[in-house]
């Protein structure tokens, strides 16, 4: 296998993001493939922002994985920034590789470098394997999480 590089997201990439992004029961229900235009207008506002990270984790030319990283500045706990990660996708045929524990250790040290304290995400209630995959990373499901759609 070659090296696997972690780096900011083009708009090239965003076939192989949204293909990663539709590519389970529930991602199939939101996301559109077919149309990048969307997608194209989310990469600009991300990309604008500095607190946004999108990455993608690339082998020999593909891209096999991604992530979002958010900086979130705040009041609570004395001041403290947080991250949060989002979006976390592995391609199918890289699942059970160890690639998603890589995208995460980068997520938790660039969330280090930034001088966040504390690092959280959300996972679908049906995702089961993802909540054990999260826990053996050491995260432990503190809080309930509540969404409303506008």
């Amino acid at each position: 296998m070659g090296d696997l590089e972690i780096r900011r997201a083009t708009g090239d990439d965003l076939p192989a993001i949204v293909a990663m992004l539709a590519d389970d029961p529930l991602g199939a229900k939101r996301e559109s493939p077919d149309d990048m235009t969307p997608y194209r207008a989310a990469l600009e506002r991300l990309e604008a922002d500095p607190n946004q990270h999108l990455v993608v984790a690339v082998r020999d030319g593909r891209v096999i994985g991604t992530l979002q990283l958010t900086i979130v500045p705040g009041l609570s706990h004395r001041g403290a920034t947080r991250a949060l990660i989002e979006a976390v996708r592995i391609h199918a045929d890289e699942r059970g590789s160890g690639l998603g524990a890589q995208l995460i250790e980068w997520a938790i040290e660039t969330s280090r470098r930034l001088e966040c304290r504390m690092v959280q995400l959300t996972s679908d209630k049906t995702r089961t394997d993802a909540h054990r995959f999260y826990e053996r990373l050491g995260f432990s499901a503190s809080h309930e999480g509540f969404k409303l759609r506008l």
